[in-house]
């Protein structure tokens, strides 16, 4: 991966991955992303995602951080509007991959609206997805809620991978084709598909 780049008004900036970790781990994420919202990243009080699902064209935008504390009815819509299209299978959404979408907006200074191209894979689905392209793995983030391909409103996707890769907190795959960013809560891993 080389390094991470942070966007900030004197233009970018080259950040090493043990730098951007050093900043996550003490908090200061809004201090890497220097950008109008920044501060957001390390708010304690309110955290809201819009979410656009593609495939069912449902819609969800909700407060699921308050005050401290996850929001389990918000959390349970999530959960359904980023369920497995294909079957209609609901699993629980990983709260951090909640946390790193909201992140990658704050960075980028844009509002946490989403359009979502896939978010929880069955088994079964993403078996059939496998068999089909060797561009999904068998052994994919999106069957445990870990995962989850998006497009962020009004920002270039290249910029969307860029603050993936700054914030350092799971893997970012780049698809310009399909026109989408994974993101996950794995290991710190970057690739193009």
């Amino acid at each position: 991966m080389g390094g991470a780049i942070a966007a900030g008004s004197g233009g970018a900036t080259r950040l090493t991955r043990r730098a951007a970790l050093g900043a996550l781990a003490w908090g200061t994420a809004g201090a890497i992303a220097a950008g109008p919202r920044a501060a957001r990243a390390t708010d304690g009080g309110s955290r809201r995602l819009t979410l656009h699902n593609t495939h069912t064209q449902e819609s969800l935008s909700v407060e699921y951080w308050r005050a401290g504390r996850y929001d389990d009815a918000a959390l349970a819509a999530v959960d359904r509007v980023l369920r497995d299209h294909r079957d209609g299978s609901v699993h629980p959404i990983d709260r951090t991959l909640l946390d790193l979408l909201w992140r990658a907006a704050a960075y980028t200074g844009l509002e946490p609206e989403f359009s979502v191209i896939s978010g929880y894979r069955s088994p079964a689905s993403n078996a059939a997805l496998h068999a089909r392209s060797a561009g999904v793995s068998a052994h994919s983030l999106h069957v445990l809620g870990q995962a989850i391909d998006v497009r962020l409103a009004g920002c270039d996707l290249a910029r969307l991978r860029d603050a993936g890769l700054a914030l350092a907190a799971g893997g970012v795959g780049y698809y310009p084709g399909p026109q989408f960013v994974h993101l996950d809560t794995g290991r710190v891993r970057s690739w193009s598909g």
